[in-house]
Parts: C-alpha cells; sequence; structure tokens
C-alpha cells in the first residue's frame, strides 16, 4: 500500500462552504447547517484499508463528540466509476452497518475534496466554532500493520483542548491512508 500523507492545510483557514448529498437519508446537507458549532469533516471511503483499520474506533469517537457538541461529516469523494465499492449505496449501508449517527456526504464532482485540498483517505479538519481550521493531521499513529493502538489520541487530545477553551498544539503529525480516487482529468495541482 503506498501511504499518501494530507496536504495539512493551513491552520486559521476559513472551512470552504458546501452542500452534498446524503445518499443515506437523502437529504443534503452543507456548511450553512453547522453554523456557529464547531466541525470536524472527515474525507473517507469505504475500501481503503487505512479507513477501515480505523473505522470502528473513528466511528464511536465522532458518535460520542456529536453528542457532546460537535458537528461531524464524513465526505467520499472517489472516482465510483473506477472504485464502484465507494458509490452511494454503498455508502448508506456502510453508515447502517457502523452505526453512524453522523452524515456520510457524496462529493460527486470532487470539489469539495479540491476546496479543502484534501489528499488522503482518512484526511481530518477540526474546525472551531468560527469555522477556523484549528487542527489538521492524523487520527493516531496506528496504521495497518504496525501494532500501535487505534485510539484516536492525536484527534481526541484536539477536540478536547477545543472543547476546554485550550490551545491545540501546533505539533500535528499529517494524516496517511489511499489517494483520493481522482476522475481523469481531474487531479489537482496541490501535490
Amino acid at each position: 500500500m503506498a501511504e499518501t500523507p494530507s496536504t495539512m492545510l493551513g491552520i486559521g483557514t476559513q472551512a470552504p462552504d458546501f452542500s452534498l448529498p446524503e445518499p443515506a437519508s437523502g437529504n443534503s446537507l452543507g456548511l450553512a447547517d453547522y453554523a456557529g458549532k464547531p466541525l470536524l469533516v472527515v474525507f473517507s471511503c469505504n475500501h481503503c484499508p487505512y479507513v477501515l483499520h480505523i473505522l470502528e474506533s473513528l466511528t464511536g469517537f465522532a458518535n460520542e463528540k456529536q453528542r457532546q457538541g460537535l458537528a461531524v461529516v464524513m465526505i467520499s469523494a472517489n472516482d465510483v466509476a473506477g472504485y464502484p465499492a465507494d458509490g452511494p449505496q454503498k455508502m448508506a449501508q456502510l453508515a447502517q452497518s457502523y452505526g453512524f449517527e453522523f452524515p456520510y456526504l457524496y462529493d460527486e464532482s470532487q470539489r469539495v475534496a479540491h476546496a479543502y485540498r484534501a489528499a488522503c483517505t482518512p484526511d481530518f479538519f477540526l474546525f472551531d466554532s468560527a469555522h477556523q481550521l484549528v487542527y489538521r493531521g492524523q487520527y493516531d499513529g496506528s496504521r495497518p500493520g504496525n501494532q500501535a493502538p487505534v485510539d484516536g489520541s492525536d484527534l481526541r487530545a484536539a477536540v478536547d483542548a477545543l472543547f476546554a477553551g485550550k490551545a491545540i498544539s501546533g505539533d500535528q503529525i499529517p494524516s496517511v491512508g489511499c489517494n483520493i480516487k481522482w476522475r481523469a482529468g481531474n487531479e489537482p495541482d496541490y501535490f
């Protein structure tokens, strides 16, 4: 597996706007739906071994933090023509089977992934209640095969600091995972 690192969008960046469909409900959700709330945006997909490695832990973490006031959205931007396992119907099935209490949105155009400079799955972006970026980095140090615990320690520390009104460490380690599967001719220029 080739590891692709996060691009590490600049701290303080304003969350790019989005409005995307949620295959599980048929509704569309956008940034405006989370006005005044801290927001975690996770770029993900259904098939990536890096995602599947942490997905049970991440789901528990995201569900817990959402109940505590953090808005969470997961977004898949993979090209479903080349990767049909990441299609909308499969997204809805994955959300149900893992018990997502947060929306799993579909970025068919890949415009939102471009706007966030997303590079890999999983890729994490944590915004404060004014939707300014305060953390972008790894969930934790675990990777498939490295035996490190899957505990979300890095992201949890950032969210807990945000909730407590404390400074979030600037020592942030890029997330790594599979590259987002871009449609031919739609590859970003930020690599």
